[in-house]
């Protein structure tokens, strides 16, 4: 940290030796001039000693401008020595301080070199004549530091805006990264959760019907062998995804599935020997957005799953119908079970499913008809 530290401090004391000397040199070369035309030594020894206090002042100017560019300025009106260090002094106030403290500083050296004409006039050089350069020589002097300081605060504000643009770029891209893992989470429960949920039900058949041929357990090991086969490479699937921008489509070409694949999804758990009473009055099925078909799709999935998880052996009616210009209704209806859920569940898939439907633009409506258990989606079917 001293190091640090002491880096800058260094490199501003040489900046401030290297302007007192350079500030010095023009003072001498000032001094040799004046003498040239003449003047007293007596007037000699007042321009050196105020030469050596101004340029001594120098080394105060980082720290105090205001204080010392006021004090250069007075000492300007004294000898012509002071005039190279008093034009840094203006010219240093005004490239850090307001136009209005600038102004004055600018004021007092116009003021203090007019001065100096009255006492110390330079001949061939009228009155008049001298303090009309005097006010361009300070006007130039303020206008050039404010143009200065405006031009550093137009450079500092673009670094920040910069700045700004790249945390506010991070910020989306996190905030992207979260509503991909959102996304993956829901794809996870959704696929896994049916999968397994069917592989559950075979097992339970295996449990409580030992007494079958070898031929129907072989069956069904097999059925469980590649459901396990299918949940992994899913699984792997679906954690892939957080390597994609989208998931529209699945590592290795496979697509999501849409409103086309809900009659495979019925036949497959019918398979697992869910008994399932669908029908199906959809006009104009290819008209369907794939956004609002895949929202469908994942309603039924979840439906179906969790009917094998709560009412197992139970009956299942599905009725999915709609039409162009309206909406696409999707009831499943199935009798309450005992209570004893075949597999575990966490308790938010009907939570992500609203919110999946509502992100859709439909409505979500679950919960117990009488002695069944009821889920209705209306999900919107632009024309």
């Amino acid at each position: 940290m001293e190091e640090t530290n002491c880096g800058p401090a260094r490199a501003g004391r040489t900046a401030d030796l290297i302007a007192m000397c350079v500030i010095g040199v023009l003072t001498a070369m000032t001094i040799v001039g004046r003498q040239s035309d003449g003047e007293t030594t007596g007037w000699l020894i007042v321009d050196v000693a105020v030469g050596v206090i101004a340029c001594a002042l120098i080394l105060f100017l980082r720290r105090r401008p205001i204080q010392t560019s006021l004090a250069l300025a007075a000492l300007a009106a004294l000898s012509p020595a002071a005039t190279p260090p008093s034009t840094v002094g203006t010219l240093t106030v005004a490239q850090r301080r307001p136009l209005r403290t600038a102004a004055v500083v600018a004021l007092a050296g116009t003021a203090g070199h007019l001065l100096q004409a009255i006492l110390r006039p330079i001949e061939g050089l009228s009155l008049g004549w001298f303090l009309i350069l005097d006010i361009a020589v300070h006007a130039a002097l303020l206008g050039w530091g404010q143009w200065n300081q405006a031009r550093w605060a137009l450079l500092h504000s673009l670094r920040e805006r910069a700045l700004r643009a790249e945390n506010e770029q991070g910020r989306r891209v996190a905030e992207a990264r979260t509503l991909e893992r959102t996304k993956m989470a829901r794809e996870m429960h959704d696929v896994l959760a049916h999968r397994l949920s069917l592989l559950a039900t075979y097992a339970g058949a295996l449990e409580y019907r030992p007494d079958s041929s070898p031929e129907k357990l072989a069956q069904a090991a097999g059925v469980i062998r590649t459901g396990v086969h299918q949940a992994l490479d899913e699984l792997r699937e679906v954690i892939s995804v957080l390597r994609d921008s989208e998931i529209e489509e699945l590592p290795g070409g496979r697509p999501q599935p849409t409103f086309a694949d809900l009659t495979a999804l019925v036949a497959e758990s019918r398979d697992a020997g869910t008994e399932i009473r669908y029908a199906e009055a959809v006009t104009a099925p290819d008209s369907l957005p794939p956004a609002t078909g895949r929202t469908a799709y994942r309603v039924v999935q979840e439906g179906l799953t969790n009917a094998r998880k709560h009412a197992a052996g139970r009956p299942v009616t599905l009725v999915v119908k709609g039409q162009p210009g309206g909406t696409l209704q999707i009831e499943l209806t199935n009798p309450r079970g005992n209570g004893v859920p075949l597999t575990p569940g966490s308790g938010t898939g009907l939570v992500g499913l609203t919110e999946r439907v509502q992100l859709a633009g439909g409505t979500l409506d679950h919960g117990e008809a009488g002695d069944a258990f009821r889920l209705h989606a209306s999900l919107p079917w632009p024309a």
